[in-house]
């Protein structure tokens, strides 16, 4: 190779292009946020995958997720968590069962029954499977029960009985203008919001208007040059003026 010759320079590789993916549990409907997001940031793609309660937190802790809707109670150390709503609670039976004659069922009123364990049958929907064998009843979010709604089961309101709470966490260590801007979604802001960080933007200034009076701002009105001798009788008032004799 001639010392003229240059050796062709090796482009530096680019960065990933950011996306967004986040993990909901059984019973979160995020459809509105999805289509929200797309509306407002159509340059980051949004991915999302159902996990289960017991995974809820690992998708996160593994760097499969960037945030989790997750069902409370959770460990939160080392997490930023935001509460978000609280989900009606509902007794699932089998068909053709007592409680199916009422509209809501008291947890007073149940002391006689068998209530199953969800996480020791493997999760809401083999549990599900487990009520309808007339096994026993358990007790779940509403929007868990619709989700999976297993033939032959039927679910009725409970009371006397808190409720679950659903959350959007995140590791607190990870936070962003992205991640911030989806919350900002999840929370109900509005794309004009002074806290979301795609309306911080800053705008292009405009261009300052010309200047009638001349080329600097601080040129001067030419003076107009005066046509009329001024009137030395002017503010005199009436009858001020001398007469001449005749």
């Amino acid at each position: 190779m001639s010392a003229t010759e240059e050796t062709p320079s090796t482009p530096a590789p680019s960065e990933p292009a950011r996306e967004l993916r986040f993990a909901y549990v059984s019973g979160v409907t995020p459809g509105k946020w999805i289509r929200r997001w797309e509306e407002r940031m159509p340059d980051v793609p949004l991915h999302s995958f159902m996990a289960d309660d017991d995974a809820q937190l690992t998708v996160l802790r593994d760097g499969s997720a960037d945030l989790s809707f997750v069902r409370l109670p959770v460990e939160r150390e080392g997490l930023s968590v935001i509460p978000l709503y609280e989900e009606q609670p509902v007794v699932v039976a089998a068909k053709g069962h007592e409680i199916s004659v009422f509209e809501e069922v008291d947890l007073a009123d149940l002391s006689q029954e068998t209530f199953l364990d969800v996480g020791e049958l493997g999760g809401p929907e083999t549990a599900l499977q487990v009520v309808a064998s007339g096994a026993g009843l358990v007790i779940l979010p509403m929007s868990v029960a619709r989700h999976f709604n297993v033939k032959d089961t039927v679910a009725r309101k409970l009371i006397g009985t808190p409720g679950t709470e659903i959350a959007l966490a995140w590791p607190s260590d990870a936070t962003d203008e992205v991640i911030e801007e989806f919350i900002g979604i999840v929370r109900g802001r509005t794309a004009a919001s002074s806290r979301q960080p795609s309306a911080q933007q800053e705008k292009p200034k405009r261009e300052p208007k010309p200047d009638r009076r001349g080329t600097g701002s601080g040129a001067k009105k030419p003076k107009v040059a005066q046509r009329y001798a001024p009137n030395p009788d002017k503010g005199r008032g009436r009858g001020s003026r001398k007469k001449g004799k005749r």
